[in-house]
């Protein structure tokens, strides 16, 4: 057999190098400054247009400092599929209202990651408009992936964002982890992180401190992995709401396991409203779950209505059914620990209790059930009310 001359493979040694070294852009080096007060915006966009078009490997460094941005649209395809953003410093919104649905947008990328820093969205000036009862705009979501795969985002921090703070829209393939999320408990719509026309997306090792849903799971999402996430203040972990629409993408295999609630309104939540619906919420789990002082440490609610308007009957269509409790326990702060208010047209089904261990100001709670149907294994408190 001929071997390779030695030229050739010389060659072949220099491609594969030049191939697996990244491509560097230092968003410094291309116009941005550091100090809280220059717009960056432009040395960001150009970061990522070099990025995207380079055919190899290539990361956006993002130095210490506080870079000021505008709104940032990052739009795929690329011509390669590994794009990392380090981020050492902040990432700071200006204070007035941002005008668009997000802040940072990734839409059509496949491969990016993000990396560390922290991104502080400003959001107290709209809140204060919104507690004050004046007409004030809806306000952005930080970070918004959409329509994208193969994402990771790992050690990234989200202060005060004027909406919620990481959504996960039309996703493949994404996994978040080691994420810090902070916003006072009384911000209005600052959801942790919000899921929904999603697969296989896995958060892990994250503390989500806010004002609304620690993490929040819309419809259209599937094989979703939570674990070892803490969560409070904020109003827990829910699946919904759901149903608002006739024609909704169903949740299914769902696990949400290791997860820790202090002082929440809610602990591990199925919402749904009381509405017509092809919509379904099927193979949950919630397992090894600790609850202090939680308002309604396990709750389904299927009477979901604003107001009581557009709910004929105040019937849910969403079908609810194979969700486990398994070994949940700790201190509920109502009397009433375990709520199953299911549809009367569309009753809860194969619902399973398994070691639950839920007490009130160390009294015996009570359990409410309607309609929920299923069994109870090991030890339970309060006493099962399923049937």
């Amino acid at each position: 057999m001929q071997m390779a001359s030695p030229i050739l493979l010389i060659q072949l040694v220099l491609l594969h190098q030049s191939w697996a070294s990244p491509t560097s852009y230092n968003v410094v080096d291309l116009g941005a400054k550091g100090d809280g007060k220059t717009d960056s915006t432009s040395a960001m966009s150009k970061a990522w247009n070099q990025a995207c078009a380079s055919t190899k490997p290539s990361t956006i460094y993002i130095p210490q400092g506080t870079f000021l941005l505008r709104t940032l649209h990052f739009r795929g395809p690329c011509n390669n599929p590994d794009i990392a953003i380090t981020i050492a410093g902040t990432l700071l919104a200006p204070s007035a209202y941002i005008a668009a649905a997000n802040w940072l947008l990734f839409e059509g990328v496949d491969g990016v990651s993000i990396r560390g820093g922290t991104l502080d969205a400003q959001g107290g000036s709209l809140w204060a408009c919104k507690k004050s009862g004046r007409n004030c705009p809806r306000g952005a979501t930080t970070l918004g992936i959409t329509k994208s795969k193969n994402i990771e985002i790992s050690g990234l921090t989200s202060l005060n964002s004027q909406m919620f703070h990481i959504v996960i829209n039309g996703c493949q393939n994404v996994k978040l982890q080691g994420a810090k999320v902070r916003a006072p408990e009384n911000s209005p719509n600052t959801d942790g992180i919000h899921v929904q026309l999603s697969t296989a997306v896995t958060i892990l090792n994250s503390v989500i401190r806010t004002g609304d849903d620690c993490i929040s799971i819309g419809p259209g999402t599937a094989n979703l992995w939570i674990q070892n996430v803490a969560c409070g203040p904020g109003h827990g972990i829910s699946i919904g709401s759901l149903g608002k629409g006739l024609e909704e993408a169903g949740v299914q295999n769902v696990t949400v396991r290791s997860v820790k609630f202090e002082n929440t309104q809610n602990g591990v939540r199925i919402k749904t409203w009381g509405r017509p619906s092809k919509g379904f919420v099927r193979n949950v789990l919630f397992g090894h779950v600790l609850m202090n002082n939680v308002q309604n440490p396990i709750i389904i609610d299927q009477n979901y209505c604003p107001n009581n308007q557009n709910c004929p009957g105040q019937v849910s269509g969403v079908k609810i059914s194979d969700v486990i409790y398994q070994d949940i326990r700790g201190t509920s702060a109502t009397e009433v620990a375990v709520k199953f208010d299911c549809s009367k047209a569309n009753p809860c089904r194969r619902i399973k209790l398994k070691n639950v261990n839920l007490s009130y100001r160390d009294q015996r709670a009570r359990a409410l059930c309607s309609n929920a149907a299923g069994t109870a294994a090991g030890r339970i408190e309060p006493s099962s009310c399923l049937y």
